[in-house]
């Protein structure tokens, strides 16, 4: 003879639909973590089981490419962007501080073109 041996029940009916409501009016599953005394890994699962879960995208910053770099100097710089070719061979960190200073020099540059000289 097998005994029978009940299954628990994580969530109950009324804790999972109050769970997916108070999710979908926007609160985070760490606060429902917290007020339905779960994991957070415990309460993710729920929601993906319930089809309400939204999983956070990761933001992805668009990386500026080399050669959008280099037009940029070369802009600045007041020459053509093959000319300055041959600097897409170096490191995308490179490139960005390149494109810094030269753009921070461009405006000091501006600045004192606008600034009136002394009498």
């Amino acid at each position: 003879m097998t005994a029978k041996v009940a299954k628990v029940e994580n969530y109950s009916a009324e804790v999972s639909k109050e769970l997916v409501e108070r999710y979908v009016a926007g609160e985070t599953v760490e606060a429902l973590a917290s007020a339905f005394g779960k994991s957070v890994k415990s309460v993710v699962a729920k929601l993906v089981r319930e089809k309400v879960y939204v999983s956070k995208e990761k933001a992805k910053v668009a990386r500026v490419t080399k050669a959008d770099l280099v037009a940029k100097v070369a802009e600045a710089l007041g020459v053509s962007k093959e000319v300055l070719a041959s600097l897409e061979k170096g490191t995308h960190e490179a490139l960005e501080a390149l494109e810094s200073a030269v753009h921070l020099l461009s405006r000091e540059a501006e600045y004192f073109r606008e600034v009136p000289e002394a009498e």
